[in-house]
């Protein structure tokens, strides 16, 4: 259970003034009698001497008046007499009894009742009590002039003094202890608090919150106030340290999901290399073994084979090739050539060259544009692109079997895109279709010999030329687009092409 440092204070404080004031009134009621006989005997004492050093007579007024007082302001009573025991001056209300001691204590005669405290050969000092038992501190002896002298002064007074001082001890004891712990109370707030406060702070710290700073009175304040600036310093290492540790242990983890996306990427492109190699490996290797072993026993066959063995040649040949290109312009290998050329002229030379298959397809393509649109870009690279997006059209070409290239011009930007009439492109695949290797129909693919790594290809180009690339579905069939930086363009060769297609 948490105990308050306020309370302790309070508590410890009183208790320090409770055990000094009981040590005091302790030390009243063993020692403050004991204290005040010694300090009356010497008070006694010092009126002996002061009374031997006067000139007393019986006709001495002046030295008479000294002697009351003296008798007064030591508050002792006081008889002088002559050899005979006859007074000479008293202050004693019953002098006769004063008188009757004197010469009791001279002849011997007097001794009940009596403790000597000290004798010299002037005079004895003495405690004693009367018949009615009041105490008394006595001093008699004989004067230098030859008198005779009994002073006395009551110890009852002393006693009761005692008593008073041990009461009003305790009062103020009890007074003494009350205002300290309201005292305390009040003072121990500028303490209490700011300790509270550091440990506020020191418990959000430990749940890694540094919002919270100490607010003390700074530089000029006290061990306190130092302690809380050291741990705001303290907070802003620790925040700051904190704060690169949870960056670098981001980093680390992009790191590390980088390193693991990279070595599921080079597992499964060299899967996927094994893959497309290993059906042309095989092919070439089963006829070669067939033209060794003279399975082909006729021209006609031998020839069969040698095509079969060139055409997987030149399929492992324009993988590789494709590989190596992607590989370049993935890493940046591949300086572009830009130029300024004519976009409508490029396409209408690509689709002049893909002519042939085009009626083998039955292809009908819509390209009206004669008007040059002119592009930057590496215009061997946008070919590439064009005739990669053309193949695919090609060899998905379906129901009406129409083509549709448009071109749009916005601004500086020019984009090109090729429709074909076919089936859609499932909505989760269309991501995808730009990863190396992948075939939304694997089947239909390799009937064409597809590789999976056309589109791959046409996304790093792009990237390359700073450019888009993408792919849209409409109800009818799939369009491919890519842009492209125009210059000047002098008017908006836009054809309608979009969702009625």
């Amino acid at each position: 259970m948490k105990r308050s440092i306020r309370k302790q204070l309070i508590f410890m404080t009183a208790a320090i003034v409770a055990a000094v004031l009981l040590f005091i009134t302790l030390v009243d009621s063993l020692f403050l009698g004991f204290y005040y006989e010694w300090d009356k005997s010497k008070g006694i004492l010092g009126c002996y001497h002061t009374i031997d050093e006067m000139n007393i007579t019986r006709d001495n007024e002046e030295a008479k008046q000294e002697l009351e007082k003296l008798a007064s302001a030591a508050n002792v009573q006081l008889m002088i007499t002559d050899t005979g025991f006859e007074p000479v001056f008293t202050t004693a209300q019953f002098a006769q009894d004063m008188q009757a001691r004197l010469f009791g204590y001279y002849t011997g005669l007097y001794r009940d009742n009596v403790l000597i405290l000290r004798s010299t050969e002037n005079y004895t000092i003495q405690r004693t009590s009367d018949i009615e038992h009041v105490r008394y501190l006595e001093l008699w002896g004989e004067l230098d002039s030859g008198f005779f002298v009994l002073i006395r002064a009551p110890l009852q007074s002393i006693r009761e003094s005692a008593r008073v001082s041990n009461r009003f001890n305790l009062v103020l004891a009890i007074f003494a202890i009350l205002v300290s712990m309201a005292v305390i109370w009040v003072l121990s707030k500028q303490f209490t608090d700011p300790i509270i406060e550091l440990t506020n702070i020191s418990s959000r710290m430990a749940k890694l919150d540094f919002m919270t700073k100490y607010r003390g009175r700074g530089k000029d304040g006290n061990e306190i106030d130092e302690l809380g600036l050291h741990m705001n310093e303290m907070s802003e290492v620790m925040e700051n340290t904190i704060s690169e540790l949870k960056t670098a242990n981001a980093e680390l983890l992009k790191d590390v999901e980088k390193k693991t996306k990279i070595d599921s990427m080079r597992i499964e492109f060299l899967n996927n290399v094994s893959h497309e190699l290993k059906t042309p490996i095989a092919l070439i290797q089963g006829y070669a073994e067939g033209l060794k072993d003279n399975i082909a026993d006729d021209e006609e066959s031998r020839d069969y084979y040698c095509d079969v063995i060139i055409d997987e040649s030149a399929k492992m040949n324009r993988l590789v090739m494709q590989l190596l290109n992607l590989n370049k312009l993935e890493f940046g290998n591949e300086q572009l050539q830009m130029e300024h050329f004519d976009l409508v002229g490029l396409i209408h030379s690509v689709l002049q060259g893909m002519n042939l298959m085009l009626r083998e397809q039955n292809a009908e393509v819509y390209f009206p544009y004669r008007h040059p649109v002119f592009v930057w870009g590496d215009k061997f690279k946008i070919e590439e692109v064009f005739t990669n997006y053309m193949s695919n059209a090609l060899h998905h070409l379906d129901y009406a079997r129409k083509i549709d290239i448009q071109i749009m011009t916005e601004g500086d930007i020019v984009r090109t895109s090729v429709f074909n009439t076919g089936d859609r492109i499932p909505e989760e695949e269309l991501p995808k279709i730009w990863e190396k290797f992948y075939k939304v129909d694997k089947a239909r693919t390799r009937a064409y010999g597809g590789t999976g790594i056309g589109l791959s290809i046409v996304k790093a180009i792009m990237d390359a030329h700073g450019q888009q690339c993408g792919v849209e579905n409409f109800e009818n069939g799939v369009a491919f687009w890519f842009t492209l930086e125009g210059k000047d363009p002098t008017k908006d060769n836009e054809i309608s092409g979009g969702n009625d297609r």
